[in-house]
C-alpha cells in the first residue's frame, strides 16, 4: 500500500511530476547505523555465477524432468542464496523467514514425479509469500508486526492451499512495508519491525517500494522462481517497477483474499510477482478461484481461466487500441523518451496509440480514498485478529502492544494511520458508505467509458518514477508518475513490465484493463515484453553513481 500517495497529495491520483535526482543518496541519511549492509562488496557490479540465475518455471521443469535436477536440489540452491545475498553479502532483507520444512517437502514431490504424478507446471518450484498471507505450517504470519510475531495460522489462507495442491513449494515469506504500509505518514517502504530494511536489489541504498517490497526483491535476486504479492494500491505493481520484474495486480474477485491480514475488501487483492510474463500468467492461474470464505469472488465464476499462458501471443499487439495517459507525456526528461521508444514499439507491432485523459477523473472521485481505507482496515483487523492465533485480539490492543513496545515497534516513525483508523465508526457510517459509492461507481465509469469512447483494449503509462533513496528519518519521498490509483480503486487488473533504465534504476510500464480483463493485458504486456526484453538482472551496486 502506497500510503503517502494521499497523504502527501489529498488524493491517491494526486501525484506530480516533477524531476528527481538519481546522484548518490546523502550519505548518514539513507539508513541508520544497524540497517547498513555488510560491506562485502565493492562499488562496482557484482560478479553473479549463480547457476540459476534467471530461470523461468518452465526451465526448471525441464531441468526435473531430465533429471538434471530434483526439486530438493533447486531448493537447496535458493536456500543457499539467500543466505548469501539476503542475509549477508548486499543484505537484501527481503526474506522475513524461511520455512524450516521446504526441503521435506521438495523431496516428497521429487517422490511424486519418480511415481509418474506431476501435478502441473508449479510441481516442485519454490515459491515464496507476502508475511501477510497465512500459512499453517511453522512460519508466522505478522504483517511484518512484533506484535504479531508468534501469530502460527491455525489453517492455510485459500492461495496458500491452491498452492501447495499445485505441487509449489513454499519456501518461505517475504518482508513488507509493516502492516502493508498502512501504520504511519511518514514511514519508509520495505522497512518492518520484525523483518528490518528491504533494499533495492539495483542500487541498495534506493526503495524497493512497498508494501510487497520482499516478494519483488526476491524475485528481481533471484531469491526464489515467483513469489506472491498483495496489493490496495499500489504495493504488487511498484515493488515490481522499481525492482525491474513482472507484477499483475488481478482484477477484485479473480484471486481469494480469506487468511491474508487486510486492509480493504473493496481493493485488496493477492497477485503474482515473476521475472516474466509467462511465469506471471502461470502463476496466476493456480491463484484464481472462488472461495467460499470470500464472496466476491462469486462474481469471477465464468470469467476466470484455468490457464492465463493461453492468451501469449508474441504478435497479441496486432490491432490493438491503447491509450496513454496524457499527463504522463511530460514528466522527466528520461522517462518521456523511454516512454515514447515503448510507444513507437507498440505502433511497430500492429498497435494504435492514442492519447486519453483519465487521471483528471479518477482525482474527482477519489478525494475520501483514505478516509475509506481507514473504515476497512479497522473492520477487517479487527475481524482478522478475532480468531488469530495471536496475543492482541484488537486493533486497539496492536496499538497498546507498540506504545508498551516503542524502542523495537517504533524506533523510526509512530502509528498515527493505526490510531486515526480505531477511532472511527462501523461500516454502517454513512461517511463510509456514501464516499465508497462515489468512488467505486465513479473510478468504475470513467475508466469504462473512457475505454468505449476510443475503443480502448488496454491503457498504458509508466507505473512509477525512478527509485527514490530510503530515508528512515523522513520516510518515502514519492514523486513522479503513479499508474495504480486507477486500477486500485475500481478494483481492474494492472499489470506492469520492464520497460528500461535510469542510470541503473528500473522503470515499468503498466497496462490496464476492464474488469476480468486479465487475458488482454497478459497479451498485450507479453508481446511488448517479447518485442523488448528490457528485463536485467541486478547487480547489487552500493549507491548510484552520478553521471
Amino acid at each position: 500500500m502506497n500510503r503517502r500517495l494521499f497523504i502527501k497529495a489529498g488524493s491517491f491520483a494526486g501525484l506530480t511530476l516533477s524531476a528527481f535526482g538519481l546522484g548518490a543518496c546523502a550519505s548518514g541519511a539513507s539508513t541508520a547505523a544497524s540497517e547498513q549492509p555488510a560491506p562485502l562488496l565493492t562499488d562496482g557490479p557484482f560478479k553473479d555465477n549463480f547457476e540459476l540465475n534467471e530461470a523461468t518455471i518452465q526451465e526448471l521443469q525441464q531441468k526435473m524432468q531430465s533429471g538434471e535436477q530434483t526439486s530438493k536440489a533447486i531448493t537447496q540452491l535458493y536456500l543457499d542464496r539467500i543466505i548469501t545475498l539476503d542475509k549477508s553479502g548486499p543484505k537484501l532483507n527481503s526474506v522475513i523467514e524461511v520455512n524450516p520444512d521446504a526441503l521435506q517437502m521438495a523431496e516428497a514431490l521429487d517422490q511424486e514425479r519418480k511415481a509418474g504424478n506431476v501435478r502441473g507446471p508449479l510441481h516442485g518450484i519454490p515459491v515464496m509469500v507476502k508475511d501477510n498471507i497465512d500459512t499453517a505450517d511453522k512460519m508466522s504470519t505478522s504483517a511484518g508486526a512484533l506484535a504479531l510475531a508468534e501469530n502460527k495460522a491455525a489453517k492455510d489462507a485459500f492461495i496458500v492451499t491452491k498452492l501447495r495442491e499445485a505441487g509449489a513449494v513454499i519456501i518461505g515469506k517475504t518482508n513488507l512495508s509493516e502492516w502493508a504500509n498502512f501504520r504511519s505518514t511518514k514511514s519508509t517502504s520495505g522497512w518492518s519491525a520484525r523483518g528490518g530494511q528491504t533494499r533495492n536489489p539495483y542500487v541498495l541504498d534506493r526503495t524497493p517500494c512497498g508494501s510487497s517490497s520482499g516478494s519483488g526483491v526476491a524475485v528481481a535476486a533471484n531469491l526464489c522462481v515467483v513469489a506472491v504479492g498483495t496489493e490496495t494500491n499500489g504495493s504488487v505493481v511498484c515493488p515490481s517497477a522499481v525492482s525491474g520484474v513482472v507484477g499483475l495486480k488481478p482484477t477484485v474477485g479473480l484471486v481469494s483474499r480469506s487468511g491474508i491480514i487486510p486492509i480493504s475488501h473493496t481493493q485488496d487483492t493477492a497477485g503474482p510477482i515473476a521475472r516474466t510474463v509467462t511465469d506471471a500468467a502461470l502463476l496466476l492461474g493456480v491463484l484464481a478461484g472462488v472461495d467460499p470464505l470470500d464472496a466476491v469472488t462469486r462474481e469471477s465464476t465464468g470469467k476466470a481461466a484455468k490457464d492465463y499462458t493461453q492468451f501469449l501471443d508474441a504478435n497479441g499487439l496486432q490491432g490493438k487500441r491503447i491509450g496513454v495517459e496524457k499527463s504522463f507525456l511530460k514528466g522527466q526528461v528520461a522517462i518521456d523518451a523511454m516512454l515514447q521508444q515503448a510507444l513507437d514499439v507498440l505502433k511497430s507491432k500492429g498497435a494504435t496509440i492514442v492519447e486519453v485523459e483519465m487521471m483528471k477523473k479518477i482525482r474527482e472521485v477519489s478525494g475520501n480514498s483514505f478516509k475509506i481505507l481507514q473504515y476497512e482496515f479497522k473492520d477487517g483487523v479487527n475481524n482478522y485478529l478475532r480468531t488469530a492465533n495471536a496475543k492482541v485480539k484488537t486493533l486497539s490492543d496492536v496499538i497498546e502492544f507498540n506504545k508498551q513496545n516503542e524502542a523495537t515497534s517504533m524506533p523510526y516513525f509512530k502509528q498515527e494511520i493505526l490510531e486515526m483508523s480505531d477511532k472511527l465508526g462501523d461500516l454502517n457510517t454513512k461517511e463510509y458508505t456514501e464516499a465508497l459509492e462515489k468512488q467505486v461507481t465513479g473510478s468504475r465509469e470513467a475508466i469504462n467509458n473512457l475505454m468505449a469512447e476510443h475503443k480502448l483494449d488496454a491503457i498504458t503509462g509508466p507505473t512509477y518514477g525512478p527509485s527514490w533513496c530510503i530515508d528512515l528519518v523522513n520516510g518515502d519521498s514519492f514523486t513522479g508518475y503513479g499508474m495504480s490509483t486507477p486500477a486500485a480503486i475500481s478494483g481492474y487488473p494492472h499489470i506492469t513490465v520492464p520497460m528500461g533504465q535510469v542510470q541503473g534504476l528500473p522503470i515499468g510500464l503498466s497496462f490496464i484493463g476492464k474488469a476480468y480483463a486479465e487475458g488482454e493485458i497478459l497479451k498485450v504486456a507479453y508481446a511488448f515484453e517479447q518485442a523488448t526484453k528490457h528485463r536485467k538482472a541486478p547487480q547489487f551496486l552500493r549507491t548510484t553513481i552520478p553521471s
